[in-house]
């Protein structure tokens, strides 16, 4: 079994080590410019088109949870993978884990009023306040994928009331799952801390805007996990400065690195992770994909395959 491996900035020997070990009977090899001999599977990472045109892959696995940047590239050139290859996504690598805990962290942190705290102690003033109260403190989830689910469950265990807004209903235990256009409306009215966790597709691009975010409670919390260019950072930063908005957390952005003149640095209620909310670990990464390969090698079903038409 042949595998080609390309990430532009992953340890690629560390990779093909630990892939080889994992894997009986795999040849690894890191792909570069020239190479057009056989293989059956590709692990990648913002590939180059010619690293898979023309090849007759059993399958490629996107070395991350986002998919956006492979489909995007598809888009633009079809002929770089068949439709007839399946592509696969890293379901859950660690990553749910990770989200738990930055999303967790950061909803205690604001329901603790701990950046209240931090604005009297900017101004030396010692001033006790008054709690809020979980069932006042609503965390709405856009995005109901494995993620959002892992999120969910998570905020749930402290007690906080949760729900969901997706393409398609669910039906998780403890969460108010609103579907469609037709219910962002209600999703929103009685969300105070808002999680984006929905795919990059066309219809999700700027979906946080001055719109969405005026149907919010007043005074709530935006939480961006998902991708950069689902936020109007115009209308954000005006949503902060009317008072509809109270404070956003960022870990992705339109433009990364964030340009040093972007007015989000200088913004007192904006706070700024580098997108690393949800990182691929290399083991937990390695044994997902072994296990997947396994499967389809024995002709089983497999998880994390992408649906090209829908973009996730």
């Amino acid at each position: 079994m042949d595998i080609l491996f390309y990430h532009p900035t992953f340890d690629n020997a560390a990779w093909i080590r630990g892939l080889e070990k994992q894997i009986p009977g795999a040849r690894v090899r890191a792909w570069t410019r020239g190479d057009d001999r056989p293989a059956d599977y590709a692990l990648v990472w913002h590939p180059p088109v010619e690293m898979l045109q023309g090849r007759a892959l059993k399958a490629v696995f996107a070395l991350g949870a986002g998919v956006d940047s492979i489909l995007s590239r598809l888009q633009a050139h079809p002929e770089m993978l068949a439709e007839s290859i399946p592509l696969f996504r890293l379901e859950d690598t660690g990553m749910g884990e990770q989200m738990q805990e930055y999303a967790v962290s950061q909803v205690l942190h604001w329901f603790r009023r701990f950046d209240d705290y931090q604005a009297q102690k900017l101004e030396k003033r010692w001033q006790p306040l008054d709690d809020y109260t979980r069932e006042a403190f609503t965390v709405g989830i856009m995005g109901a994928g494995v993620l959002g689910s892992q999120v969910a469950q998570s905020l749930l265990a402290w007690r906080f009331p949760v729900r969901v807004w997706s393409r398609s209903r669910k039906a998780w235990p403890g969460v108010d799952s609103f579907a469609g256009q037709a219910e962002l409306g209600e999703f929103l009215s009685q969300t105070r801390v808002l999680i984006n966790l929905l795919p990059n597709t066309p219809e999700t691009a700027g979906i946080i805007n001055r719109d969405l975010l005026s149907q919010l409670q007043e005074n709530a919390y935006l939480l961006n996990l998902a991708r950069g260019v689902h936020v109007n950072e115009d209308d954000l930063i005006a949503a902060l400065d009317d008072g509809q908005l109270k404070a956003a957390m960022l870990d992705v952005f339109s433009r990364e690195p964030l340009p040093e003149t972007s007015p989000l640095w200088q913004h007192p209620r904006v706070s700024i992770t580098p997108h690393v909310a949800a990182v691929t670990r290399p083991q937990e990464a390695i044994r997902y994909i072994a296990d997947t390969i396994g499967r389809l090698e024995r002709g089983e079903a497999a998880g994390g395959r992408v649906d090209r038409r829908r973009g996730y």
